[in-house]
Order: C-alpha cells, then structure tokens, then sequence
C-alpha cells in the first residue's frame, strides 16, 4: 500500500476542490489546504503515526483533519499525475531532505523581498533583522515599482527616502550586519520596458526586473524575454515563468535562447523560492545549468517569518546540481555589487 507524501495529499486536496457538487465552502477549505500542504513542516502520514493530531498542520481544522486521515489510512490504488499547473514543487520536507542528503550551495544572502514600502507587512528594520538571526550576511529590499499599483509600487521619490533609511540602518549595524542592498523589482512591460528613470536605477545597488502582465498567454513568448534582456536597465530576471501553483501555468519560451541570451550578457535568472512560485522549476534548472546562465535566489519574502522561504530555492539549485559559481547568492557582497556594476554598460 504506497505512503501519502504531504505532495500526493496536496494533490488529492486539489483534485477534491475540483468536484463542483461539493459546497462552496468546502472547496475553498480544500483548495487553501492543497496548496498549504507544501509548507507543512512535517509528513502528515508522520503525525498520525506518532498519534499526533492533523489540526497541527496550516489551514487544516477538524473536518479536513478526517479527510486526510481517511486517505492516509486507506490510499487511493494509484495517484492521479498532477496536471502542469500544479507538478514540479517541492514541499518543505522534500526541501529539507535535499539540504540533508546533498552537498547544498552556500548562499550569503537573500536577493529579494518586499517591506511595508509596496507589498510587504513589515519595515526595512525587522526584515534585516529576520535575515541577521538567519545568519544573512546581505539583503536586498527590493519592493515593487510605481508600475504596479496592486501592489502599492514605489516611485524614485519614496525609493530614495527608503535608500536613506537603508543607509542610516547600514551605518547603525556596522559588520555586525547584514548588509543591506538597495534594490527594486521593476515591472518589465511585454516590451521589455522598465517603469524608473534610467538615471535613477543606475544609483541602486541591485535591479530586479519581473513580468506582472499577460502572463496567461499561451504561445511562444521567447522574443517577448529577449526584448527584456535587450534592456540595460536590470541584473536580475526574477519570477521567469511567472507561474503560481494551481492558480497560473506560467509563460512559455523557447528557454536554451533565453538562457544563452541572458549569459551571454551576463544576466541572472531568478528561482523566487516562494512555495506558491518556485520559479524557475527544477527542469528549467536543468537546463539553466547546462547554458551557465547565473542564477540568483530570493525568498519573496512579505513578512520576517517568510524570509525562511530561500530554504526553497536553495533546495532547488541543489537538486539540480547549480554549482555555486553559477549563483550570485553565493558570492561575497562586495563581488556581487561589482558583478552589477560591471555588466552595465556605461551611460552619461
């Protein structure tokens, strides 16, 4: 009789938030539980052998603690494959088990999140000092830009008074760190135009550049990424895909071009280690591997507590076997400051 995993229960959960005859209710407790079970920090099948109860476990209450126990002890015959919207996330366990059993590379730090600057629920300050007990030796504080009005983005006026607050921190936390890199999350329009002033951008430490816009396309979007790339103005291709489990599939290319491109002029591509996210997926990564193209890893974090998330993405560039001079996470600070400097092209 096969084992749940906390992924196949995920599945199961997923699949029963499909049937339409069941109550509204019940769907959206069944959806919310699917996609939570991929931050369970334990097996479940693991609590209920330990006589533990499933009520323990995020967004799960007693009615779902029955379910779940029913599929635990008595499995289906075989599992459904999960369809492309949902297939390719790791849960924490399966990340944590990674980082046990595989040489893992060692990051120093966390290359995106987001403060209650745009879309985040907490200041500059606490998320630092989420990253200082992680033993972060650098951060960088890259809120969304004035282009996204969803998320409350950021223009160059409330950038740079956050630039000054960055610097202040800085000051006040001397080599005990981190350090704190000014940055952004600029939002790329299908153009591959950014939102900030090119002269403003040039003063940051860090560029992150994201597609937030038609991303439920369904043809070939690869001239879409080279004409992003083409573009000066960011280091750091975050989100690629743009998918978010079991809510949107992502955008489609032709990956070994964009990869070359984006090595060629020596551009990163993200994993955003969000479970949601997970993005870039481990056969992209495989494929980003083989081109060399570098990669950056960031928590997305929203909250302290979120920061945590990067375990995601490490994991990830371990499975895949990334080496660590391939991640720009793993190079001291001053080498990844110089790195995005020197690539820039030179500007009046």
């Amino acid at each position: 009789m096969p084992r749940l995993d906390n992924a196949a229960l995920g599945e199961l959960l997923c699949l029963a938030a499909d049937d339409p005859d069941r109550p509204y209710h019940q769907r959206r407790a069944l959806r919310r539980a699917g996609r939570g079970a991929y931050r369970w920090p334990v097996e479940a099948a693991d609590l209920v052998d330990e006589g533990r109860s499933l009520t323990e476990l995020r967004l799960v209450g007693p009615w779902l603690a029955r379910v779940i126990g029913e599929w635990i002890a008595d499995p289906p015959v075989q599992m459904p494959v999960p369809p492309a919207i949902r297939r390719g996330f790791l849960t924490a366990v399966e990340a944590r088990r990674v980082l046990e059993a595989a040489p893992a590379p060692r990051v120093h730090g966390d290359l995106q999140m987001h403060t209650e600057g745009s879309d985040g629920s907490a200041s500059v300050r606490a998320m630092a000092a989420a990253a200082r007990a992680l033993g972060h030796a650098y951060v960088a504080i890259t809120d969304h830009s004035k282009g996204l009005a969803i998320a409350h983005g950021m223009d160059e006026r409330a950038l740079a008074r956050q630039g000054d607050e960055i610097a202040a921190l800085n000051d006040a936390l001397g080599p005990r760190g981190p350090r704190i890199l000014r940055a952004v999350e600029l939002n790329v329009s299908p153009q591959g135009a950014v939102d900030l002033e090119p002269s403003f951008l040039r003063g940051l430490d860090l560029r992150l550049g994201a597609f937030h816009s038609r991303l439920r396309l369904t043809d070939d979007q690869t001239e879409r990424y080279l004409a992003a790339l083409r573009n000066p103005d960011f280091d750091i291709l975050a989100h690629p895909r743009g998918r978010i489990f079991n809510f949107r599939l992502g955008l489609s290319a032709d990956w070994g071009r964009v990869f070359e491109y984006a090595r060629a002029h020596d551009r990163a591509v993200e994993i955003d280690a969000y479970p949601d996210r997970q993005d870039l997926d481990g056969e992209l990564l495989a494929l980003a591997r083989e081109t060399g193209v570098r990669i950056s890893i960031g928590s997305d974090a929203h909250a302290p507590g979120q920061l945590t998330f990067l375990d995601y993405g490490v994991a990830a560039a371990a499975r895949a076997r990334i080496p660590a001079d391939q991640i720009v996470n793993c190079m001291p600070v001053d080498d990844l400051l110089a790195w995005a400097r020197e690539h820039r092209p030179r500007r009046p």
